[in-house]
């Protein structure tokens, strides 16, 4: 699968979010999202995920058969999206049986992230750390190879962003590509950057342009 992004433009409401965008991704890839607090990095991932529509520009998807793109991409956002009643476990089987093509089984995925013993633990009784793993394990049991990851290291402790670090570079070992908004930096290898910046607004009446 390829991916495109040519000149892509948002807007909120009348305002211009940002402009000019624009990116090419391989399979292997990896693209680190960076700029400043409301500069419109989350609303990249989600112009990227079908769930918005661009002002301008495109993105493109190529070499991916019949799929489209959402049914080619796991999004993991700021919030969890994780039933609070429902266990580990459970989330895990939901998302695997909704999502479709199945890899690992949800007990193998929860080993995989450390969380084998919180399989039968409802959601709601987890840490802020333990329910961000949860999500991330979300990755591993449906094939998508396009990840969108909104600050995935978001309430992870050292050890749970090594082993996110280790997640992000197999999946792209496989061909996958991923696409992750960052403060912190991330230690992919050969990671391109593209920095979102606020577009500047609209001169007042009776001001000239800069």
């Amino acid at each position: 699968m390829r991916l495109a992004v040519e000149d892509l433009a948002c807007n909120r409401g009348e305002r211009r979010i940002f402009s000019g965008v624009s990116f090419s991704l391989s399979p292997g890839a990896a693209l680190l999202v960076t700029g400043r607090n409301g500069a419109g990095k989350s609303t990249l991932l989600d112009l990227l995920a079908g769930r918005l529509h661009p002002a301008a520009g495109r993105v493109a998807l190529s070499e991916a058969g019949e799929r489209t793109l959402p049914e080619c991409l796991h999004y993991v956002g700021h919030r969890d999206a994780l039933k609070s009643a429902l266990t580990a476990q459970e989330n895990l089987d939901f998302a695997r049986d909704f999502l479709g093509d199945p890899a690992l089984e949800s007990r193998d995925a929860l080993a995989v992230v450390g969380l084998s013993h919180a399989a039968r633990l409802p959601v709601a009784y987890l840490s802020a750390g333990q329910r961000r793993r949860i999500a991330l394990a979300r990755l591993l049991v449906a094939h998508r190879p396009l990840w969108l990851l909104d600050e995935p290291t978001s309430a992870l402790d050292t050890a749970s962003q090594a082993m996110l670090m280790r997640l992000m570079e197999e999946h792209r070992d496989r061909g996958g590509i991923v696409v992750a908004t960052t403060h912190a930096p991330l230690a992919l290898r050969d990671a391109k950057e593209v920095r979102i910046e606020r577009a500047a607004p609209p001169p007042a009446p009776g001001e000239e342009s800069p």
